[in-house]
This record gives structure tokens, sequence and C-alpha cells, in this order.
């Protein structure tokens, strides 16, 4: 089991679609790369982020990274839907160079490599987001999400088979 950290606005959406994709194996909404070290504390430059612990047999960094594209707009600066500010940012953190090594190999492969605008650095803190973030989706299921309910349930849908 590995772990990598990614990005993709609004926590409870970003959980609910990562949890769903082929070699995940468990995920937890926080905040990543701030310059505090409680949840009391105003966002002070962190990112809502899910802590993603995956089987790299059955998914790389670069496919992870992938199904993080498909769900977010990787062009968009601190918005992804309605959900506006430098905490929406999106990006992949981990400390493996190897995995940031990887996720910047996907993105420079792409043919608008040039306007993504998605971070890909190393993690330097990570918060865990507060119980009743977690899963958030799962206990309401008819609050906004910026990631569309028919792509997250396709991911769940295959998983399950």
């Amino acid at each position: 089991m590995e772990t990598i950290y990614l990005a993709g606005g609004c926590v409870w959406g970003t959980q609910a679609y990562i949890k769903t994709l082929p070699g995940v194996l468990e995920t937890e909404a926080g905040r990543a790369n701030g310059q505090t070290n409680t949840l009391e504390s105003p966002y002070d430059g962190y990112v809502e982020c899910i802590k993603t612990h995956f089987d790299p047999e059955e998914v790389s960094v670069k496919q992870l990274v992938a199904y993080l594209f498909e769900a977010i707009d990787p062009y968009s600066v601190n918005q992804q839907g309605e959900d506006i500010g430098p905490k929406y940012r999106t990006g992949v953190y981990s400390q493996s160079r190897k995995h940031l090594e990887e996720a910047a190999d996907y993105i420079a492969s792409r043919a608008d490599a040039a306007q993504i605008v998605a971070e890909v650095l190393p993690l330097t803190q990570y918060i865990p987001s507060a119980p009743e973030h977690q899963d958030y989706l799962d206990r309401h299921p008819d609050d906004y999400c910026h990631i569309s309910k028919a792509l997250i349930k396709k991911y769940q849908l295959e998983k399950e088979k």
C-alpha cells in the first residue's frame, strides 16, 4: 500500500469520487501544505485534499492523476464548481519523489500540459478533516457536489463488480 494526497476542490465530492476508483483502498478527507497545526485555526494556505491509500499493483500514480483530471477542471485556478478560494485549488502531493515525478510526467505527456494549473508538490504538512467531513456525501447524498454524481457512480459500479 502507498499513499498520495489528491486535491480536487471540496473534499466532500472529491472523497466520494476517489474512494470509488480502482486500486484505492482507503481515503481520508483533510488539508495539506498549510502553515498551522490545528483544525481550529483558519486554512492558512492549506488545500483541501484526500489522503489516498492505494495498491500500486492495481493503479499507478499516473492513472490516479488521470482519474483526478477526469473529475476536475485542471485549468481552473482556486476554483472547482461553485467552490472558490485557494483552499479549493487542485493538485497532487506526496512525500515520495517517485510519485511526484510520475504525476509530473503524466501532465507533461498531455497535449494541454501548458494550460494545466494543478500543483505537483512535496507534502509538507497534513491535518485530517473533522469527523463530520469524512465520507460526508455518504450521509448527505443530496448535498452540493462539484463532481457529477454520474461520474462517481460510474467507478463505484465498476468497483462493486
